[in-house]
């Protein structure tokens, strides 16, 4: 959700910067000029909205104020992935155009260039290190997804193992048991044969 919304923020400050250009044009009418203006206002605010709104499952990591968060890397919980929040609010380290900065003259067309440009370049490293821990839980949550398969499987091979052991001690039983009725049986025709030769 972060990442996303960092671009999204980061193609909001391309257009900001076209509106900031445009309006460094000395012989530009009031008209187009405020036009401009409401343009570039309008752009500005809505970063501010991005980032207020770029939130997932309780965390922010592009509002003011973002601390990250850490996800757990092992069974033990000894050890973690740590990703580290990228403010793009306005007016913070990284998009440094002000929540109220605006292009009505010459002199803050000229003002707001400078500081979307820097903004955008500021951009591009915290959606880079945003990229590379996005990557990194990835490619964890992969690992995370074999290593449980493999536990899964491990977990059936004893089940299976020791539904046979049982399966035979069941048979054995069977077994003994009929043996030891057949033994009571011949055991209990011995006394009747003996009886019967005293007949004759």
């Amino acid at each position: 959700m972060s990442l996303a919304a960092g671009e999204t923020v980061s193609d909001l400050l391309l257009q900001l910067k076209e509106k900031a250009l445009a309006a460094t044009d000395a012989s530009l009418k009031t008209s187009s000029r405020e036009a401009l203006n409401e343009d570039f206002k309008t752009l500005r605010d809505q970063i501010a909205s991005v980032t207020d709104n770029a939130e997932f499952n309780g965390v922010n990591l592009l509002k003011t104020g973002a601390t990250g968060f850490q996800a757990l890397a092992n069974a033990q919980g000894t050890s973690t992935i740590t990703v580290a929040g990228e403010v793009l609010a306005l007016g913070g380290t990284n998009v440094t155009v002000a929540a109220t900065q605006q292009i009505a003259t010459l002199t803050d067309a000229a003002a707001a260039l400078t500081a979307v440009s820097a903004s955008i370049d500021l951009v591009s490293g915290a959606l880079a290190r945003l990229g590379t821990k996005s990557k990194a839980l990835s490619t964890h949550l992969t690992f995370v997804g074999k290593l449980s398969d493999a536990l899964e499987a491990g977990v059936g091979n004893l089940v299976d193992a020791d539904l046979a052991k049982e399966s035979a001690k069941l048979q054995a039983l069977q077994t003994k048991q009929q043996l030891g009725v057949q033994a009571l049986g011949i055991a209990n025709q011995t006394p009747q044969l003996i009886l019967s030769l005293f007949r004759n």
